[in-house]
């Protein structure tokens, strides 16, 4: 009876992880101008398909194999890596690829607009294969460094802030800076120049979607319901608490800063507060993690326009949302945590851990990431040509159109 249990709440929490690869397509789909709105849709496919494969084919081993502390010795799908017993390894399996297909599909955003396909299923077989499991694994294979810690005191991550989010958002960053910038976003005195989504309420719906999706994602990561309904109940309402507190601060900084609330915003906000509980949500009090999510919602507007001035053109704020609030939250940790935080016990060893940890795997997947990047550039290279560009990749890769007119 307890592995049945165990076994249906880990694969409904695992489909549920898997459902949100609808909602960074809708998501993605609608920032973007629509004569981009396919490709984008395809980029996901490829994140599924492609990066699910090289996760059975190689990553998961890596990941959660017989460890050294920084690189796993086994290769691919491997029997008996699952930490609860009560659970299949395949079941175990599934909702881990969901993690790892989510890590590729935060990078899908940034590069939108400008990768070409091939280019970018390379990159995905390379990043789900070797570059996000073997950060990864440093924190959350049991003989992972960053797992067995300091003193006593491991890095707490509990489904992902760093992870997968600081791993993605960063990541994300190198490769959207050996892209460049989209034709005709800044001018050149420096300005930039808006290219608004095409259906902000089609984004709209994909927020909700991973808004949804977030309740396996995190509740999900127990890995087992057996003896964890208490924890169950507090990482499922410190997430809502996080992300309804993030939507709030970004409404209330946005209407603050620009004299009204800006809606395209306060969807990045909500994902914003659910990325910085991610880490913390089993460790946190309730007050904690409504503060937590105030503050992200805030810091996501900063990141944006900040970015945008240096240049970084990030069609989706994918490095905001999920670079920086996965570092915040990450760090976040060791300032609110109940047991070891700063601002609860006066403790820094947790701060510092979490530190280190966040540090090590967002170096790690920015140079690894840059270097691929820069090794596709120059052997098939990366970009779709100016006039491929111009008229739109759903034209010049797909011959489609997301909206075709019919007379």
């Amino acid at each position: 009876m307890e592995n049945a249990i165990d076994t249906v709440w880990v694969a409904i929490c695992a489909a549920m992880i898997f459902q949100m690869e609808g909602g960074f397509a809708l998501l993605e789909s609608g920032f973007l101008r629509r004569k981009n709105a396919m490709a984008i849709i395809v980029k996901v496919i490829v994140d599924i398909c492609f990066g699910g494969l090289a996760f059975f084919l190689i990553g998961y081993g890596l990941m959660f194999g017989t460890s050294s502390g920084f690189l796993g010795m086994d290769i691919g799908y491997t029997l008996g890596l699952s930490p609860n017993a009560n659970i299949p390894d395949s079941i175990f399996w599934f909702l881990q690829m969901g993690f790892a297909v989510a890590a590729i599909s935060i990078i899908s955003g940034g590069v939108a607009e400008r990768m070409k396909i091939w280019a970018y299923i390379i990159y995905v077989f390379i990043f789900v294969a070797f570059i996000y499991p073997i950060a990864a694994g440093w924190i959350w294979n049991a003989n992972g460094w960053l797992f067995v810690g300091f003193n006593g005191v491991g890095m707490n991550d509990f489904a992902g802030s760093a992870a997968v989010h600081a791993v993605g958002g960063w990541s994300a960053l190198a490769a959207v800076m050996v892209l460049g910038a989209r034709h005709g976003k800044y001018n050149a005195d420096g300005s930039a120049n808006a290219f608004p989504g095409h259906n902000l309420p089609l984004a709209a719906i994909g927020a909700f979607i991973l808004w949804f999706g977030w309740f396996g994602f995190n509740p999900g990561s127990t890995l087992g319901a057996v003896g964890n309904w208490d924890i169950i109940g507090k990482v499922a309402m410190n997430t809502f608490l996080a992300s309804a507190a993030g939507g709030i601060g970004t409404m209330v900084y946005t209407q603050l800063r620009y004299g009204a609330i800006d809606p395209s915003m306060v969807i990045n906000g909500v994902l914003a507060g659910l990325v910085a509980i991610t880490a913390g949500c089993n460790v946190m009090d309730p007050i904690f993690a409504v503060l937590t999510g105030l503050i992200a919602g805030v810091i996501v507007d900063i990141a944006v326009v900040t970015f945008d001035k240096m240049h970084i053109d990030d069609p989706v704020g994918a490095i905001a949302v999920h670079g920086v609030n996965g570092s915040f939250g990450t760090l976040a940790v060791g300032l609110f945590a109940s047991k070891g935080g700063l601002f609860t016990t006066g403790e820094f060893t947790l701060l510092g851990v979490q530190a280190i940890g966040l540090i090590a795997v967002s170096v790690f997947a920015f140079s690894s990431s840059y270097l691929v990047m820069m090794a596709i550039k120059r052997t098939i290279g990366v970009r779709l040509a100016k006039k491929d560009e111009i008229i739109g990749a759903d034209l010049a890769e797909y011959k489609t159109s997301a909206y075709s007119i019919f007379e």
